[in-house]
């Protein structure tokens, strides 16, 4: 699902109030049935949601493979020791790497995050948030400041991500190359407010859309 709109729209405020950076004055946040909406960010991590930030959030001065390690074992809630190298986290390690080399950073495993180029922070962030195993994959602008080169890669991940019928995933996107590569469903807002909601083609042909997201008249549609 894409979140589409405007400058000022609201996306990532709606972004917020789903992930818990913002506590809503009404309504309610459901997760598969479940009411989170007085969560905190981090219970609703655990509760399987999962978000990556447009600004990479990550440990510059850890290597690729202890960055996603940490992840794997904070997940599993064996502590956030990272000097811990017992038998017991061997299969972390193991776990870690696998997801180093679904993402195409295994020849990077062992450097510093801050001298990975920003294509590769970005890689790494969408490795941490497979290595949490959320249910909800939720990327704000996943290929902001990335080169021609760089963005197809991340695209290809999440489109794997998406291809797991037990996954979703929740995007804020402009580039509506990469809405339409990836979404089936658009919910498009113009100020603070729901415009549309449903298929791709049908919610970019409506008139309203027209207006709201692409700057056009009403009477120009």
């Amino acid at each position: 699902t894409a979140i589409v709109g405007p400058n000022g729209a609201g996306k990532t405020t709606y972004f917020n109030l789903i992930s818990g950076q913002i506590r809503a004055s009404e309504g309610r946040v459901e997760l598969m049935g479940q009411d989170i909406t007085r969560l905190a960010p981090s219970a609703r991590t655990e509760a399987g949601l999962g978000r990556a930030f447009q600004l990479t959030n990550l440990f510059p001065r850890l290597t690729v493979l202890e960055n996603v390690r940490l992840v794997v074992q904070a997940r599993e809630r064996r502590g956030f020791n990272l000097w811990t190298m017992a038998m017991g986290h061997r299969d972390l390690i193991a776990e870690a790497e696998a997801v180093l080399e679904r993402v195409r950073l295994t020849a990077q495993r062992d450097q510093t995050v801050s001298a990975l180029s920003h294509g590769d922070q970005r890689k790494l962030e969408v490795a941490a948030m497979i290595a949490l195993k959320p249910r909800v994959f939720m990327f704000d602008e996943p290929t902001a400041g990335m080169s021609v080169e760089e963005a197809p890669v991340i695209l290809d991940l999440i489109a794997g991500i998406k291809a797991d019928p037990a996954a979703t995933v929740l995007l804020v996107e402009h580039k509506m190359d990469v809405i339409r590569s990836l979404a089936d469903r658009i919910i498009v807002l113009h100020n603070g407010a729901l415009v549309a909601d449903g298929p791709p083609a049908e919610v970019m042909a409506s008139a309203v859309v027209q207006e709201a997201y692409l700057g056009k008249e009403l009477t120009d549609v």
